[in-house]
């Protein structure tokens, strides 16, 4: 059982390692300004005040809170200690963030100051959104003070901190997860003068009329300032943007621009352009496209944008009439051009009576958002009335609201609503001061990647209202009204919407978290705020590689382990732990593990939360026993590889020329010195199995290694830099050359075709000049890198530019002949390189007779050191060698090269993650969480979801049921389970099936046959216990915690119709 209180940092530093800690007590004082039009003068609290905060700052040592005059009015300013911010981005911290982002727009929110106002539940999630994406500063901006109620949906808080200021309370806490971002209080009045300050305001905690007063001063400020209103009352929530009376979205989707390789193109008035059909095209209607690249028809290349139409799979027509052009010979690809969008913001006076169309999340509630526009404006005038939210349960509150929210209908005239549904005002009511956490952090995601994209212009801006309630989250049965009552306890928040009861279910659970990376910790976060496995009943399994250490409830009950879920790990993840279980939650990076869990959860009954993100996308699925398909039951299409023949000779985009450098990273520099080692370790049995072997890739390995140890061995770091010379040669140069040779310009085809016909990129060899940075960046990582492997030390001059030109310049390259006989695999469904002949096993006892010759003039000790490639050491040049490698090769087939960092993305198979788009998926994981635990629920109560918060766009479906087998009274679907106890015989096993009209035919365990009809022999084993046939035919070892084993029968009813019938489980324990 693992107890403490630092819950905080021990997961959330997990999605932004503290790589950039300031020493202790330090502060940068970062007066850079930038020139970005996004970027105004920086702030800490107001801007009469920001001199006298460094000043203060810069000479003190440790106390962060002082005073400060500002206009005649009393500001208290808590500055958290950190680094200042510098303005460069640490790409290895930064690597996933920069994937979805890139570094402009990083750039943009590095230079941004934004304000939170309001700190309970939704604004700590928004502000930790915030500093984990590395703005410049976070303000936070709260006059209220901690009570028990905040516990619930604040993570920044414990008991400790009740009656201390919110903002207070949270500053430190928040500045641990990023010592980059400056951390700012503001905790008296708010004046709508500060807003300047900030490029981003948001306000999570503020009256109509405050928030009318504020958004006219920000929507009417030079420049405009961003302005945010969100809110979450119990399960309902709404936002509002508003960024302008003009707003220009840089990149409306973050996408990359979409390309084609051109086949054909019409001399027709429309043009029709045809494209190869190794890829779909993901063109619109309406988007605009340049070309490049063309033979044949060069008006086209003159890199104006064109518009497109008739935009289809392979082709599209082109708005112009090139009737007139040359005749298209070969060649070209088309890129689409991304345009910037201005967007023109209403301010929230205008806008609140004149919406506009609601973002929707839901199509099932396609008329819900008008109802809770109004519902939101009746809760503002009745707190206004009352001065406090309406109470828990309270009837005479929830009337009230409905009465107003009648009015407000009733003034609409033409505009009002039909039915303002008095039911879901009283939840609404029910709930409205509590802050629930699973709201606050799917708002948190959204709110956070609006403020950012205010910030940089990535992105598109919601706009400008959305709506959402889960009001289906709330228990199936009715409660009575003192269920709701407060218990002077930190689930009081959630108790109000929930009810004693739920509370219950949740602290009692016995959870299983499987992973606890970025959507682990997030959970962990979640569920601890919300009680779930608090109780006494309650425990939470998390298992992963890493331990987690801390809690941030000191009545959470977590087992942490550092196992891994699969088949190796059944007996510690056996039948007894998954029986017990309440629910599981997945929070893994790969599908293989989650189809694993899946079958383990489908085998147990046991409900699955599954969720992924990917950059701005997320989604959720849920797993519901009997109510829902199973993960596994619906299959992404796996993944397009390009042909090897493509990625060695043939590659026309600089995918295939990364995949080739990652191929030859390993090969060079891993494969073959752990060849020699082993080789070196056991010479006899290595060489008795490449004997053994006899096949061409055996005789391709010890020629491999052959090489490494007579022609290429290196002993001198001068050694290492004429082997890598000869390797650009080798690789850019020879190689091409023999292409070329093979296959001219003009080759034909045998049906007559050009060879080098579309996708097919003809290639120019390179002339290797010690002058050219690029030239030599790949001598100096593949001279470094071959010396590590073979322990030789590193000079200094190696990595000076001038000494290492004269030394590569000193190397002398042979010339190089084509060969007439060479051969090159062209063809597209060949897997292996590696050629078979006849006089393999002659060949490889030369080969071996050779390497005995040279390893008995190598010391005894001699090994090499074989490197492993790791992408997040920018120090090992790994990717440099990488990047060096596929950009000389983009460069010999004329491909657009790429930085490191591309490289990096691609090359490393880098996943985009950003920490809104984990908050959102979280969040709505555990709002259905609530069903899964309360039970009762209808499928229709459950939601799956889509989400792209780069659109944005939110789309939530009910799940699918599961599919239904019938056979004559019964039915079943995938996740039955048929149990047959007493340790039956195989033929009383056969005679209960017989007796539900099931002819069983055969019956199998694991991969052994037990029975079949077709073999009289097997008649023999009809009164054998079916556990004996398992352990003695199938040699199935049964662990001593397991009381069952599984069979699959095949059956047929009595017309001879093959039944698909479930797993039956034979209990003999």
């Amino acid at each position: 059982m693992v107890r403490g209180r630092r819950f905080l940092t021990s997961c959330l530093l997990y999605m932004l390692p503290r790589k950039r800690a300031a020493g202790e007590g330090e502060v940068v004082d970062d007066t850079t300004t930038s020139s970005s039009s996004f970027n105004k003068s920086r702030i800490e609290g107001s801007a009469s005040a920001s001199n006298s905060v460094n000043s203060t700052l810069n000479n003190s040592n440790s106390d962060s809170r002082f005073t400060v005059e500002n206009n005649d009015t009393e500001v208290t300013i808590t500055m958290a200690i950190g680094d200042g911010n510098p303005q460069e981005i640490d790409e290895d911290l930064h690597s996933r963030q920069l994937a979805v982002y890139g570094r402009e727009t990083m750039r943009r929110l590095f230079a941004s100051n934004v304000l939170v106002s309001g700190m309970q539940g939704l604004g700590a999630e928004i502000a930790k959104n915030l500093i984990l994406a590395g703005v410049k500063s976070v303000t936070l901006h709260d006059e209220g003070a901690v009570e028990l109620w905040d516990l619930s949906g604040n993570f920044l808080f414990s008991e400790d901190d009740v009656g201390k200021n919110r903002a207070l309370a949270s500053v430190q806490k928040l500045q641990e997860l990023n010592n980059a971002v400056l951390v700012t209080t503001l905790t008296t009045k708010l004046t709508k003068e500060q807003l300047s300050d900030f490029q981003a305001v948001v306000f999570t905690d503020i009256s109509l009329d405050k928030a009318i007063e504020f958004n006219d001063y920000c929507h009417s400020h030079q420049p405009s300032i961003a302005f945010i209103k969100a809110e979450v009352r119990g399960l309902f929530g709404n936002m509002f943007c508003d960024f302008g009376p003009e707003f220009t979205v840089v990149d409306v989707d973050g996408e990359e621009p979409h390309t084609g390789i051109i086949a054909s193109i019409s001399n027709d008035n429309p043009a029709l352009v045809s494209c190869v059909d190794d890829e779909r095209l993901e063109f619109q209607d309406g988007d605009l496209v340049v070309f490049s690249e063309i033979h044949g028809m060069p008006e086209l290349n003159d890199g104006k944008p064109r518009k497109i139409k008739n935009a289809r799979p392979y082709s599209f027509t082109l708005e112009e009439d090139t009737t007139n052009y040359g005749v298209y010979l070969k060649g070209g690809i088309v890129t689409q051009v991304k345009q910037p969008k201005l967007l023109h913001f209403k301010p929230l006076r205008e806008a609140l009576s004149d919406p506009g169309d609601f973002l929707l999340s839901d199509f099932s509630k396609f008329d819900r958002p008008p109802l809770l526009h109004l519902a939101f404006q009746a809760l503002d005038k009745l707190v206004c009335e009352l001065g406090r939210f309406p109470s828990p349960g309270s009837e005479d509150d929830a009337q009230k609201l409905i009465s107003l929210a009648s009015k407000i209908n009733e003034g609409l005239g033409d505009g009002r609503l039909e039915d303002i549904n008095p039911k879901l005002l009283r939840h609404f009511a029910f709930g409205a001061r509590a802050v629930l956490n699973p709201m606050a952090a799917m708002f948190g995601g959204i709110v956070g990647q609006e403020v950012m994209k205010a910030c940089s212009g990535k992105f598109h801006p919601l706009f400008q209202f959305f709506y959402f309630d889960s009001v289906e989250s709330l228990p199936t049965e009715p409660l009575d009204l003192s269920d709701f009552a407060p218990r002077n306890c930190r689930y009081d928040g959630q108790i109000s919407v929930f009810g004693w009861k739920l509370q219950k279910k949740l602290e009692d659970a016995k959870t299983f978290i499987v992973g606890s990376g970025a959507l682990g910790c997030e959970f962990l976060k979640n569920l601890a705020l919300m009680g779930v496995s608090c109780g006494g009943q309650g425990k939470l399994t998390v298992t992963d590689d890493d331990v987690i250490e801390k809690t941030i409830n000191p009545q959470f009950h977590v087992e942490a382990l550092q196992n891994r879920v699969g088949s190796e790990t059944e007996n510690v993840f056996d039948d007894t732990f998954w029986e017990n279980l309440s629910v599981v939650v997945n929070a893994l990076d790969n599908v293989n593990a989650r189809l694993y869990v899946d079958q383990r959860c489908l085998y147990f009954q046991k409900p699955l939360l599954e969720s992924g993100t990917l950059g701005a996308k997320c989604n959720t699925q849920m797993v519901i026993p009997h109510l829902t398909e199973n993960y596994g039951a619906s299959r992404d299409p796996p993944e397009k590889q390009a042909p090897m023949c493509t990625v060695h000779s043939f590659p026309h985009n600089i995918d295939h020329c990364l995949t080739w450098a990652r191929s030859e990273f390993e090969g060079l520099l891993e494969k073959t010195p752990a060849e020699v080692n082993a080789y070196l370790s056991n010479p006899s049995e290595y060489t008795s199995s490449m004997r053994n072997a006899g096949d061409a890739q055996a005789r391709d390995t010890l020629e491999r290694v052959l090489e490494c140890l007579e022609k290429e061995r290196c002993k001198t770091f001068e050694d290492c830099v004429a082997w890598a010379r000869l390797k650009f040669e080798d690789y850019y140069t020879n190689r091409v050359k023999q292409l070329t040779y093979t296959f001219p310009e003009d080759a034909a085809t045998s049906t007559g075709a050009p060879f080098w016909s579309a996708p097919k990129r003809f290639p120019r060899p390179l002339q290797f000049s010690s002058s050219d940075p690029s030239h030599l960046h790949f001598i100096m990582s593949t001279s470094i890198l071959r010396a590590e492997t073979f322990g030789i030390p590193i000079p200094d001059w190696a990595k000076h530019p001038k000494k290492l030109a004269e030394a590569v310049d000193k190397v002398k390259v042979p010339d190089f002949q084509p060969k007439k006989d060479a051969k090159i695999v062209t063809d597209e469904k060949v897997t292996s390189l590696s050629s078979s002949s006849i006089d393999d096993g002659a060949v490889i006892d030369e080969l071996i007779s050779k390497l005995e010759h040279i390893r008995s003039n190598l010391l005894p000790d001699f090994r090499m050191k074989p490197i492993q490639f790791e992408k997040d050491d920018d120090t090992n040049y790994h990717m440099d060698l990488i990047a060096a490698l596929a950009n000389m090769r983009a460069r010999n087939y004329s491909i657009p090269e790429v930085d490191k960092l591309k490289a990096k993305f691609i090359a490393g198979r880098i996943i985009p993650a950003i920490a809104t788009s984990t908050a959102m998926a979280t969040g709505l994981v555990c709002l259905e969480l609530y069903k899964a635990l309360d039970g009762g629920h209808k499928l229709e109560d459950y939601r799956n979801t889509f989400a792209n918060l780069a659109l944005p766009l939110f789309s939530m479906a009910e799940p699918v049921p599961p599919k239904v087998f019938k056979h004559r009274d019964m039915s079943w679907t995938v996740w039955d389970r048929w149990v047959l106890k007493g340790n039956p015989t195989l033929n009383e096993l056969i005679q209960w099936l017989k007796d539900k009209g099931l002819n069983a035919y055969s019956i199998s365990c694991g991969s052994c046959l037990l029975f079949n009809s077709m073999f009289p022999r097997h008649r023999e084993r009809m009164d054998k216990k079916v556990v004996d046939l398992a352990t003695e035919v199938a040699k199935i070892e049964i662990p001593p915690y397991r009381r069952h084993l599984d069979v699959v029968v095949a059956c047929e009813d009595d017309d001879d119709n093959d039944i698909d019938i479930p797993l039956v489980s034979v209990y003999f324990r």
